[in-house]
């Protein structure tokens, strides 16, 4: 993987990781703002919105360290 590809994959992951998990449920617990396509999880009811949003950033770390792993084997060679 190119070095550039790499490096956008991850912080592109990273934003949404973070975006659609803890600022959606910042968003969702501290502001009266309505649900929007940036935090898609507040459009769910009330106990499974946490769950959408934390596992979101979940499987954006999950995707990060995969990516991070690849990155490293392919640099090893």
């Amino acid at each position: 993987m190119n070095e550039a590809w790499y490096r956008l994959a991850m912080l592109l992951t990273l934003v949404a990781g973070v975006w659609e998990g803890p600022i959606a449920i910042i968003f969702r617990v501290f502001t009266d703002k309505d649900p929007s396509w940036l935090v898609a999880a507040n459009y769910l009811p009330e106990p499974w919105c946490y769950v959408a949003a934390v596992a979101a950033a979940v499987t954006a770390f999950v995707l990060i360290a995969v990516l991070d792993v690849r990155h490293k084997r392919a640099t090893s060679h």
